[in-house]
């Protein structure tokens, strides 16, 4: 568990339309700590290849986890909470998200397909595709050292609970 004293990254991981960025919006308002989409640090080539309904493989992901460690150690070490977003699909991408970074939190955004599937269909202004959506599944490693929140609920009800979760594990 981390220190309670200690800055804290809390990083937000599931599949693509699992609610990661509106779930990670609205912690960051009512924490009132920075809020960081790991979608926006991908580099060029690998959003190019995802809107190309192209998976991204290991090697694809390696600089752009690199950025994301050292945006949450760069965080930490000048004293600053932050919320992350960030699919973290694998526990090898989120050792390498903790490495150096101890204070770190992972909560999964657990969902089942159709009903990812149904919310990927509704959105029109992001790169990743419903078609893409096997592919994370299989990718997919489920954490066991993080908190699971069940997304069949709204949003106010999952942010609740995350926040009763930092709470409890600050006292």
């Amino acid at each position: 568990m981390p220190n309670p004293s200690d800055p804290l990254a809390l990083i937000l991981m599931g599949v693509s339309g699992s609610g990661k960025t509106a779930v990670g919006e609205q912690l960051s308002r009512e924490l009132g700590w920075p809020f960081f989409d790991g979608d926006d640090f991908h580099p060029p080539g690998n959003i190019d290849k995802m809107a190309k309904g192209i998976p991204l493989n290991d090697k694809d992901r390696e600089p752009w986890l690199a950025t994301l460690n050292n945006l949450i150690h760069q965080n930490l070490k000048s004293g600053c909470c932050l919320v992350l977003a960030c699919s973290a699909l694998k526990q090898e991408y989120r050792k390498c998200l903790r490495q150096g970074n101890p204070n770190t939190i992972f909560v999964y955004l657990k969902g089942d397909f159709d009903l990812i599937f149904s919310r990927m269909k509704k959105r029109s202004d992001h790169y990743m595709k419903t078609n893409m959506l096997r592919s994370q599944f299989e990718a997919l490693q489920e954490p066991q050292d993080a908190l699971v929140v069940d997304i069949d609920k709204n949003l106010d009800s999952i942010t609740k609970e995350i926040m009763e979760y930092l709470k409890s594990s600050a006292s």
